[in-house]
């Protein structure tokens, strides 16, 4: 059995310890982030429709911005164009099976953060509240799950049951009586 060191452990270890030393000894960088700060940011939905703002907007409103802001990426009446279909799609059979919102999506409220969150796909957050309440009127309009007159809002979203709300394992349910 040798005792001779490895060349490599030799400079490994001084190394690591250097580096440890010249770490606590860093000075920090950036600034706290204040609470306004932070409330900018903080925009998430659930999908009981906690956190979703005032606003309102209807399919035919919706109609108008899609026309200027999205029917490019996913084409007229959003029946897929250079990106995702919107509308539509068989009920899903297995893994590769297309997804869409109306196959889907469990949760209309998803539907309004994602669009909040990412879309325009070159202007996120972007879009103003009544501007993300109507693309999600209008779409859900287009997918039949709501009337074409139907005014989404904070009271009316979270009440639009999606077709595959059911399709999903909860793996860590709710809890909360």
């Amino acid at each position: 059995m040798s005792t001779r060191k490895s060349p490599a452990l030799l400079i490994v270890v001084p190394l690591v310890l250097l580096a440890s030393a010249l770490f606590a000894q860093a000075p920090k960088l950036g600034k706290p982030i204040s609470a306004a700060d932070l409330s900018d940011w903080d925009i998430n939905i659930l999908p009981d429709g906690t956190g979703l703002p005032p606003g309102g907007g209807t399919p035919v409103d919706g109609a108008r911005v899609y026309a200027a802001k999205c029917a490019v990426c996913h084409g007229p009446e959003g029946k897929g164009g250079a990106n995702a279909r919107l509308v539509g799609g068989e009920p899903i059979k297995n893994f590769e099976s297309e997804k869409t919102i109306a196959n889907f999506w469990p949760y209309s409220t998803t539907l309004f953060d994602y669009i909040r969150r990412a879309m325009p796909y070159r202007q996120p957050r972007s879009l103003t509240n009544e501007e993300v309440y109507a693309l999600t009127a209008y779409i859900l309009s287009l997918n039949k799950l709501i009337g074409e007159h139907d005014t989404m809002n904070a009271q009316t979203l979270p009440k639009v049951r999606m077709p595959n709300r059911d399709g999903f394992i909860v793996r860590f349910p709710d809890k909360t009586p």
